[in-house]
């Protein structure tokens, strides 16, 4: 079985969906092509997976300032978005593939969703809300009605669009931690204590990492020491001259190197951004699911009622704070430290029974029984 694999992201991209798609494909690269769309002129790394890159109309040039980069994404998400539809699926139709699996994401998911590749079985990845990616109503529904395989990322986001565009079945199926990737707990850790963040950040996590700054700051002051790791993000201006240490590092997909990462960090920094409702109530953070299996203790910041919070809550796998109040974030914070060991015991328990990432990756690739390859 060969799969095309198809999205708006390079699958060596930094971001949650590549990370879950190169995951999912992992040990199995000869048997994927990756389609995908990119938006800027710069070309994406190069990996074992074979990848074709599609530009969307206008690309993005890094002279651009930020209202070209907006008149150009606004260009690109109507008035040439069949022309990028087009490029996609004249690159599709040169490619020797069995199945295709769509990420639904993006302006131009559906491109593929023809009778020109109607003979293939068509799996759809959900992995977030259509109303917090640029999609649209329309697209979401017809993906979810044609789709003969749903795979979402959480049940919140399956039963929201069967009540939204039919009770099909789904699947869960999303990032994991392969038994080896496990850590034991450990007790508190000597200080300095590393906080640990991988990932994008976007501008609306700001006022959630200027709250942590404060309250570590204010800990800083009754005696502890912190050192705060930031992974692949932008430079935050708000860190500086602050009374703990501020690392930043580069972008990496080695999973060795962020193992290591994950494994000296007492607690590991888990913010979901209050602004977005349609993002937290139905989505998971893959930083979550990487990090329940590290020694340290999760420290969630951020609404009490997502998707993410609930799991952690429902197995007391995590410190949480669901304000951007200093004393708040404080309290969840000493919480997290003294009760290193118990939040890790419990996230150990968690990851083994709903994110084992050898059981999803089997599940994937199990072809269902009505689209077996003769």
């Amino acid at each position: 079985m060969k799969i095309l694999s198809f999205h708006p992201f390079s699958i060596y991209a930094n971001g949650g969906g590549s990370r879950i798609l190169r995951r999912l494909y992992q040990g199995r690269e000869e048997r994927v092509i990756s389609l995908a769309i990119e938006y800027s002129n710069v070309d994406p790394p190069k990996g074992d997976i074979q990848e074709v890159v599609v530009k969307a109309s206008p690309v993005i040039r890094k002279w651009m300032r930020w209202y070209l980069r907006t008149w150009a994404m606004t260009l690109r998400e109507k008035t040439f978005r069949q022309l990028t539809n087009r490029r996609a699926r004249q690159a599709a139709s040169k490619l020797q593939f069995d199945v295709i699996h769509i990420v639904h994401h993006g302006p131009f998911a559906e491109a593929l969703c023809t009778d020109q590749f109607s003979d293939k079985p068509l799996w759809v990845s959900f992995h977030d809300h259509y109303r917090s990616t640029v999609s649209s109503y329309d697209a979401a529904k017809l993906l979810w009605s044609k789709a003969d395989r749903r795979l979402v990322i959480s049940d919140e986001l399956g039963r929201e669009y069967q009540n939204s565009f039919g009770n099909k079945p789904y699947e869960l199926i999303t990032d994991g931690v392969y038994r080896e990737e496990i850590s034991p707990p450990a007790a508190r850790q000597e200080q300095p204590l590393e906080i640990y963040f991988a990932g994008l950040l976007h501008l609306a996590y700001l006022p959630l990492f200027e709250t942590l700054a404060n309250a570590l700051d204010i800990l800083s002051k009754k005696g502890l020491s912190f050192k705060l790791i930031l992974r692949a993000t932008q430079q935050l201006p708000f860190l500086a001259n602050r009374l703990f240490e501020v690392e930043y590092r580069n972008m990496t997909l080695d999973n060795a190197e962020l193992k290591a990462e994950l494994d000296s960090a007492a607690l590991l920094y888990l913010p979901i951004k209050f602004t977005d409702v349609d993002f937290y109530l139905y989505s998971l953070s893959t930083k979550m699911v990487g990090y329940l299996g590290a020694p340290g203790s999760i420290l969630y910041h951020g609404p009490m009622d997502s998707a993410a919070c609930k799991l952690l809550l429902e197995w007391r796998a995590a410190a949480c704070c669901g304000t951007l109040n200093v004393n708040d974030l404080i309290s969840s914070i000493s919480d997290a430290i003294t009760n290193q060991k118990t939040y890790s015991i419990q996230a150990k328990r968690f990851v083994q029974d709903k994110f084992d990432m050898a059981t999803i990756q089997n599940k994937f690739w199990q072809m269902p029984a009505e689209h077996k390859l003769s």
